[in-house]
């Protein structure tokens, strides 16, 4: 039985704003068996959750999350800019995540947004709290900063690291080996069923990004993936649905 990991985007990033309590609650309703989210670092050392560097595109605010302190990034409005009905949704802390997942077997992808802006400290940080709320078997860290995955390792062999990447990566499985990562979070049209297998028999699995049509996600399915990371987890659960897996 294939149990591919449904993955929301940033929760339920088509039905509600990116990475807002609102989007995580939504792709667990929507059948999201995991969810993915992206973690910066605010000037007093909080860990937010949201994708880009600045507050600009999401929120009412403006300014660089490394430039603010916790308090002034979860005063913003990270709602009304995807619909009025979503005015006051907050920009979450990662523990609200990490609180809302608990008692759950929901798998947590966490990106570490850490390759534009280094935030040092923000691997012993993060790690510290998926070990205090007892998550690490249920913790995906990935990122495109490939030297904080390996340091990540270093401190928690325990959780498992994904390496993101687009396309263009010679047998990416080796490289993935060579930085004792779990997973290779490629981006979908860089993934073909060889790699798939190549890639298992070598012991790391797949979790491409970002896929929303149904016909693709049904040849990565077929191809053996082990997630697919989505904006539209309804979608994918009834595919995941029809054919029994």
């Amino acid at each position: 039985m294939n149990n591919t990991i449904n993955f929301a985007h940033r929760g339920a990033s088509a039905a509600c704003p990116e990475n807002t309590m609102a989007a995580f609650r939504k792709g667990l309703e929507l059948g999201a068996t995991g969810i993915e989210t992206d973690v910066q670092m605010t000037l007093d050392g909080g860990l937010v959750l949201i994708h880009d560097e600045s507050l600009n595109r999401t929120t009412d605010r403006s300014g660089l999350v490394k430039d603010l302190t916790l308090s002034e990034v979860l005063e913003a409005d990270a709602g009304s800019w995807f619909g009025a009905e979503f005015a006051g949704e907050r920009i979450p802390a990662l523990e609200e995540l990490l609180d809302l997942l608990q008692g759950r077997d929901t798998i947590l992808n966490i990106e570490l947004k850490n390759g534009t802006y280094l935030y040092p400290g923000m691997e012993e940080k993060l790690i510290a709290a998926v070990r205090e709320y007892g998550m690490s078997e249920r913790i995906v860290l990935s990122s495109f900063n490939h030297y904080s995955l390996a340091y990540c390792k270093s401190l928690a062999p325990e959780i498992r690291t994904g390496i993101l990447y687009g396309e263009g990566l010679y047998r990416p499985w080796d490289y993935a080996a060579s930085l004792q990562a779990d997973a290779l979070h490629a981006y979908h049209l860089a993934v073909l069923p060889e790699f798939v297998a190549e890639a298992s028999e070598h012991g790391i699995v797949y979790h491409p990004w970002t896929v929303n049509d149904p016909e693709r996600m049904k040849t990565l399915i077929e191809a053996g993936v082990a997630g697919i990371i989505t904006d539209v987890p309804d979608v994918l659960a009834g595919l995941l649905a029809s054919k029994g897996v």
